[in-house]
């Protein structure tokens, strides 16, 4: 693992790295805990490098807050990144990241704000929850994280949902100001007494770190109304004050519920609304919050090519009377398109400029209990399935734009749930929060003949056993190395192995699965 203190080093360092390999950031103040140790475990699984930034930034601490008292620990956190095996710890100073004093005005120092060029956040993001108590934080936040993403120029972001306001206000600067760079916000992560992992935790007493459980105890009280119906933001607030209320020692901020993305007040709950509480425990200032989401459950069945994913997951949807999302399909479609449009595939620019004008439509077909697949009007059901598309739709999927538009509109069908999606990255980058993950596979060899034989069935030339061999490894290869979204199995995902198993056998597991986990987790 290196140690990079200056923005030269690290950019040096990383220059060779650009373009070639995925490359992830986890920004932090350090002290870092358990809730750190999962966003990086998390960029670990998705990035071939793995940075951690650690930087107590000044620009978001407030006259009267904790900013020399705030917990730095770099040799520890170093180790730790060592042990999650990160491949560099950028700890820049004020300096380096031109965020400090240059001189006095007039024999007087100069104001810290005076000397920075800030990034504004709207104004709506930025006049409620902590931001109200909190005046110019999310202005620094914004600014040091536009500073980071410039520096490292990541693929990938990682972020913890505890801070929710942030989260908001970050992914709303980097649609606004066109940053190539996804962010990832991965849930917040709980000692076991249900109290979220802070860095300020480490400030509070044993008897303290009791009374603060009642955070989120207040929020899943609210939750449990909230999935017996109760969907009133005030009946909801109330149950949280009263929860609040046992606990004297809390003095509370505020309890708001608001939308996730925009931040409004919610006065009822239609689709989804965080719930977020601030509170003083002594001198020490915790937040917390919770997303209630109405939504019907969502099964993400990944794995890689020729697995027999597509059958499974109709399959799945047909007896669950669920939405079958065919994302396999959706960039067999844009393959299928710029095949036809005789673009070479090493044109990434012009792949991206004909996906931007491209829409991938579902038509059911009620006669043969199919889907239709049409991409601008026009229907290719069957041109997908050839074994032109299929040798090159991994190259086409691994253009950062092709999977951008593609993964916006499938998530937008996910708003309600109430689907059954398959692809490659549907339960670790699509839908993370599904509710059943499931990562179908099969050897290579059984992955082939299952090939071959649909090929024949369907009178497609398809070519010899050995060969389809080789292009499903290659294709294998391809998937799990590529920069955007590559093959990975959730970690919460159930692995089936599928040779030696018929279809039916596959769904009605997957079947059972839901009914056991999904379905009893809502009734109980």
């Amino acid at each position: 693992m290196r140690l990079f203190k200056t923005v030269a080093g690290l950019r040096t360092y990383l220059a060779p790295i650009w373009h070639q390999q995925g490359v992830g950031l986890v920004p932090t103040m350090g002290s870092l805990h358990r809730g750190h140790s999962r966003l990086i475990e998390q960029a670990r699984r998705e990035n071939e490098v793995v940075i951690v930034s650690i930087f107590v930034n000044p620009l978001q601490f407030g006259p009267q807050e904790d900013f020399q008292q705030y917990p730095r620990e770099l040799e520890r956190d170093c180790e730790l990144c060592e042990e999650l095996g990160v491949d560099v710890v950028f700890a820049p100073s004020p300096e380096d990241l031109a965020i400090a004093p240059s001189g006095k005005n007039n024999g007087k120092a100069t104001p810290l704000l005076e000397q920075t060029t800030l990034v504004q956040p709207p104004p709506s993001l930025v006049t409620g929850l902590c931001a109200t108590y909190r005046p110019g934080h999310f202005q620094g936040v914004a600014t040091i994280v536009v500073k980071l993403l410039n520096v490292v120029q990541p693929d990938r972001a990682y972020f913890g949902e505890k801070d929710a306001q942030q989260i908001a206000i970050i992914q709303n600067l980097v649609k606004d100001l066109s940053l190539a760079v996804e962010i990832r916000a991965c849930p917040t992560v709980r000692e076991e007494s249900g109290l979220a992992y802070s860095s300020r935790n480490q400030y509070l007493t044993p008897q303290q770190k009791e009374q603060a459980v009642a955070l989120s105890r207040s929020l899943q009280r609210a939750k449990q109304a909230f999935n017996a119906g109760e969907r009133n933001g005030d009946r909801l607030l109330e149950m949280v004050n009263r929860e609040l209320a046992k606990e004297p020692a809390l003095s509370v901020q505020y309890a708001q519920l608001v939308d996730p993305q925009t931040l409004a007040p919610l006065g009822e709950v239609e689709d989804e609304g965080l719930l977020a509480i601030a509170a003083y425990l002594g001198q020490t200032r915790l937040i917390d919050n919770i997303v209630l989401r109405q939504r019907q459950p969502i099964i993400a069945i990944d794995g890689p090519a020729g697995a027999g994913k597509s059958t499974v997951t109709k399959g799945v949807a047909q007896r669950l009377g669920l939405l079958y999302l065919d994302t396999g399909a959706m960039y067999r479609a844009l393959t299928w398109q710029v095949l036809e449009a005789g673009i070479n595939l090493e044109d990434e620019a012009a792949i991206a400029e004909l996906t931007a004008h491209s829409q991938v439509q579902f038509i059911n077909s009620p006669e043969d209990n199919n889907q239709r697949v049409l991409i601008n009007g026009e229907d290719i059901t069957q041109a997908i399935r050839t074994p032109r598309v299929t040798a090159q739709v991994s190259l086409v999927s691994q253009v950062r734009a092709v999977r951008q538009q593609l993964v916006a509109q499938q998530q937008r069908w996910g708003r309600k749930g109430g689907i059954v999606a398959e692809g490659r990255d549907i339960g670790t980058r699509v839908f993370p929060d599904a509710e059943l993950k499931i990562f179908l596979t099969a050897s290579v060899q059984e992955r082939a003949r299952r090939r071959l034989q649909d090929l024949q069935e369907q009178g497609i030339p398809g070519g010899n056993l050995e060969e389809l061999e080789l292009q499903i490894a290659e294709r294998d290869r391809l998937d799990s190395t590529r920069k955007t979204s590559p093959l990975r199995k959730s970690p919460d995902a159930i692995e089936i192995v599928t040779d030696g198993l018929t279809i039916e056998t596959v769904i009605e597991q997957i079947v059972q699965l839901y009914q056991k986990s999904v379905v009893a987790g809502i009734t109980g």
